[in-house]
């Protein structure tokens, strides 16, 4: 497995975590609880959108990586 193609499926992996956090945050009855959530998803939101840049740099610079 390339460097590549794991960093796309940590980036998978974390948009599946996030999604879940979104849900439980529009779900969740406490509102304690519910904030909980919504700061842990907004905090993987900007992890997963720093991981979109960086694929696109290695892509970029790595053609090898594209379409891993």
């Amino acid at each position: 497995m390339t460097v590549g193609s794991k960093v796309k499926q940590t980036l998978i992996t974390l948009k599946g975590a996030k999604s879940t956090l979104r849900l439980y945050s529009l779900q969740e009855q406490d509102k304690k609880a519910s904030a909980v959530y919504k700061e842990a998803f907004e905090a993987v939101d900007v992890i997963t959108n720093d991981l979109d840049k960086r694929i696109k740099f290695l892509e970029y610079e790595e053609p090898q990586y594209k379409g891993d």
